[in-house]
């Protein structure tokens, strides 16, 4: 049974959680499949978890190596793709088959790929590496990798989303900086923000590719125009140690993020349009800290994984300019 409904300041969410029934698993960056299936990952106990939305049911594929896997995403195949990371590899999974594929990385310096997205054909999967310094490329068909290094040394490449003109963006944990690549050229941008002090961990690309990121050291949400260049940044509602981490845009463009910071953890919306938040809602649970979640179209939902052990939905209403 899903934990009590958080309670949302803006009456626009409401959220459901579910206790994970596999122990010490930090069950994170859930996906969700053609099919309605929510996968995630365990990732201190290895394992791949599907959740039932309909029955409420949870089951698992446990991995055989200690992989520690770190995110997935589900094709429009319904094949799961998640990271390796202790193992380094990249992971195929097909649930129709039960069949497992390990795809290594080309290089024995890439160890820890962390963050996938898919392109928008889904010809290919960018991925970041965090400790490697490395951004790669993925090509499905073919499982073949290219690696791509970070101009700056230690950068800590972390968040990935791939914005609508087809550009992966990057944050640069261990900088001050984001970054984007030219998939044609595989040659990367670097965008430094005005304090040296910023340590963006998340971002996301509304439908007109502004980027928003989440400046984890500094307790901020940025916007980046990459047109212009211009950065702006608004305080978070928690102050200084709010710790933004993980990060959605819905399908009105509107921004989503938790803070971590606070106990417990909350879950902010962003209107782009009046730079304003218009909605705060405590997780149930406390959730300890909420490391990635994704947006589904489908049911207007944004799914997220908790240190707690919980998977969890925030169900979103519409504004009320879009009803």
């Amino acid at each position: 049974m899903p934990a009590p409904a958080g309670a949302d300041t803006g009456q626009t969410l409401s959220i459901d959680e579910w206790e994970v029934p596999f122990a010490a698993g930090r069950p994170r960056d859930p996906a969700v499949a053609p099919d309605g299936s929510v996968w995630f990952v365990g990732q201190e106990n290895h394992y791949l978890g599907r959740f039932d939305p309909q029955t409420e049911t949870f089951s698992q594929r446990k991995l055989d190596d200690a992989a520690g896997p770190h995110n997935l995403i589900v094709g429009r195949d319904g094949v799961v793709w998640y990271a390796g990371n202790r193992r380094g590899y990249i992971g195929r999974y097909d649930p129709a088959s039960d069949s497992l594929t390990k795809i290594k990385m080309p290089a024995a310096r890439v160890r820890d790929p962390h963050t996938l997205v898919f392109d928008h054909n889904q010809q290919h999967i960018w991925f970041t590496a965090q400790w490697s310094n490395v951004v790669a490329r993925l090509t499905v068909a073919s499982l073949a990798i290219d690696l791509i290094d970070i101009p700056t040394d230690d950068a800590r490449p972390y968040g990935i989303i791939v914005a609508p003109d087809g550009r992966p963006w990057i944050a640069l944990l261990g900088t001050n900086k984001l970054a984007s690549v030219n998939p044609a050229l595989l040659t990367i941008t670097e965008y430094a923000l005005p304090d040296p002090d910023s340590g963006p961990r998340r971002l996301v690309a509304t439908t007109s590719g502004q980027i928003y990121y989440g400046d984890f050291a500094r307790g901020r949400l940025g916007h980046l125009d990459p047109a212009s260049g211009q950065v702006t940044e608004f305080a978070a509602p928690a102050g200084d140690g709010s710790g933004p981490y993980a990060m959605a845009v819905d399908g009105t463009d509107r921004v989503w993020f938790v803070e971590t910071g606070p106990r417990p953890n909350r879950l902010l919306g962003f209107d782009p349009e009046s730079g304003s938040y218009f909605s705060q809602t405590d997780i149930p649970s406390g959730a300890g800290s909420v490391r990635h979640m994704t947006f589904d179209a489908s049911t207007n939902a944004i799914w997220f994984g908790t240190d707690a052990g919980t998977l969890g939905r925030a169900r979103l209403t519409a504004p009320a300019s879009a009803r």
